[in-house]
């Protein structure tokens, strides 16, 4: 089993865009007020003084979508500047990235995953729940600004979703040939969308290797993540394409992270939420960072046997209630 040393921090469970995989139509949003979101101040102290002395080195920020949390910046610079901070990254839809690009990488993160889900206009607002101005051209500008900045390698993460966007997988992948960018094909996964997901909604990772593989050959990328990809590389390409493969090729033996949500729920896992902890309700009863340790190594001890495809969802077909945004992507 893998050294569990990785943490996602939820920010807020809101979003500018409505995803349907994410926030699929017609879900029940109950959106944590804003009093019941964890401050700064309570996740810098959980960050340093409670998962730095158990071995956490890696983070990243998530939501909803980060780049909604006033002050988003000043947290990357305080989380950043921790001595024991080895990787800092942030997932974000980038339709606001443009103006904020800059300062985030100036405040000390280096590494960002952007979600882009199509090339063409019409299917990115279909997928993204957009009725009004395309929002395309202003997530595409943030992409590229981020680039410029210096973000290197820049990931772009593609949930490939059968006769939705599934034509344009070879389009994306050839986005890694002449640039250093990382393309990360994810299984559709049943989160929250049950009217989208039948007996066999996702479309298998190796379905989309072999698509590569006639176009232009592929082979084994020596280029590893913090994450579960799978990485491949286009010959002569600059870039890598990835396979997070949770539906065909579960890696659930292979997971070192847990999931820290916007309101203060610990989590072993996406979908499963065996043992989890209320850490914001207890640094807001004073209970001792020694004690929350302890109740976190406990998690951490029985994560090896949690399989989220296991999970006790009470329902026929084992699909899940809440929705991306709500759990903490």
């Amino acid at each position: 089993m893998p050294k569990i040393d990785y943490l996602r921090i939820s920010l807020i469970d809101k979003c500018n865009f409505r995803c349907q995989y994410c926030m699929p139509e017609g879900a029940e949003l109950n959106y944590v007020l804003n009093d019941e979101l964890m401050s700064d101040r309570e996740i810098i102290s959980l960050v340093r003084d409670v998962f730095m002395p158990l071995g956490f080195t890696k983070f990243r920020l998530t939501g909803g979508e980060p780049l909604l949390r006033p002050g988003v910046v000043d947290l990357v610079r305080e989380i950043a500047s921790l001595p024991a901070t080895e990787d800092l990254a942030l997932t974000t839809n980038a339709f606001l990235l443009a103006k904020l690009a800059q300062p985030l990488y100036d405040a000390g993160l280096k590494r960002i995953n952007i979600s882009l889900d199509s090339l063409l206009p019409e299917t990115f607002d279909k997928i993204t729940g957009n009725r009004g101005r395309s929002r395309w051209q202003q997530t595409w500008d943030g992409i590229l600004t981020a680039h410029q900045v210096g973000f290197d390698p820049l990931k772009l993460n593609v949930v490939v979703i059968p006769g939705v966007n599934d034509t344009e997988v070879l389009d994306l992948a050839a986005l890694s040939i002449d640039r250093h960018w990382h393309i990360r094909f994810i299984e559709f996964m049943p989160i929250g969308n049950s009217q989208l997901f039948g007996d066999k909604a996702w479309i298998d990772s190796e379905d989309i290797r072999n698509q590569l593989r006639q176009k232009w050959g592929l082979q084994e990328s020596n280029i590893r993540g913090n994450g579960p990809a799978d990485v491949f590389q286009i010959s002569g390409a600059k870039g890598t394409v990835g396979f997070i493969s949770q539906m065909s090729e579960c890696f659930c033996d292979r997971c070192n992270r847990v999931r820290l949500s916007a309101d203060g729920w610990l989590r072993p896992c996406l979908l499963n939420e065996t043992g989890q902890i209320d850490l914001k309700t207890a640094l807001r009863s004073g209970v001792d960072k020694a004690q929350l340790q302890n109740q976190i190594n406990q998690l951490l001890q029985v994560k090896p046997e949690i399989n989220f495809k296991e999970r006790d969802s009470g329902t026929d077909k084992g699909t899940y209630t809440r929705t991306m945004s709500q759990i903490g992507g």
